[in-house]
């Protein structure tokens, strides 16, 4: 499965923690800001950098926006930066945008122009949003702490008619399963439950461990 490519456009408190996160995930980050002392900072750990105005079509082609899986919008409080980035994106053809808003206006305006997504800071961490957006098939990461975390995740062919008892991930990944949602109930399986391709599983567990199983299921 190919890397995605991501590029985080916004380098406040916000856009450094998303960088940091997916730059820790692994992934190529392109990160853009118009403040070049700001790009001299994150050049150091990102995959490329560059300073440039992205209310300027032009200069997002030359930078090859268009070719990037996840663009994510995160201007701070510049709402008409904001607004105008999230047009330019969806119009150079950017197959996802996320962008970070800062009231309900802001945000019934940027998913007018075709958001994606929207993230309001106070509700979800840079690095929550991070940890979501790399993995298609993570629905929801909700941190317990430094270390731990609460996850969902759809369930794949891979584990489909397994039982929970033979899917073992107490044992094989250190996690445990802590309910399944089923048409949007919540239930509390037995061991002996199968699980179907419409599940989503709800997980605890160490961030390391919660990732190497959902790396494993999606191979």
């Amino acid at each position: 499965m190919a890397k995605k490519s991501f590029a985080v456009i916004g380098m406040g408190r916000f856009g450094q923690s998303v960088v940091t996160e997916l730059i820790n995930k692994d992934s190529d980050v392109l990160v853009i800001d118009k403040d070049p002392e700001r790009i001299a900072k994150m050049s150091k750990i990102a995959t490329h950098a560059v300073t440039l105005d992205t209310t300027d079509a032009n200069a997002l082609k030359e930078v090859g926006i268009s070719s990037i899986d996840h663009v994510i919008v995160a201007i701070g409080e510049e709402l008409q930066s904001s607004i105008l980035t999230t047009l330019i994106l969806k119009e150079l053809g950017v197959d996802k945008v996320t962008v970070k808003v800062q009231n309900k206006d802001h945000a019934k305006v940027v998913l007018k122009l075709g958001a994606d997504e929207i993230i309001q800071p106070e509700q979800q961490s840079g690095r929550r949003l991070a940890r979501k957006i790399i993995s298609d098939n993570v629905l929801d990461y909700i941190d317990l702490n430094e270390s731990h975390s609460f996850i969902v995740v759809n369930a794949t062919k891979k584990i489909v008619d397994s039982t929970i008892i033979n899917l073992d991930v107490r044992n094989k990944f250190k996690i445990n399963v802590v309910a399944i949602r089923k048409n949007g109930d919540i239930i509390i399986p037995t061991a002996e439950y199968v699980i179907s391709l419409t599940d989503q599983l709800l997980l605890i567990g160490k961030n390391t461990d919660l990732d190497k199983f959902n790396l494993w299921l999606r191979k």
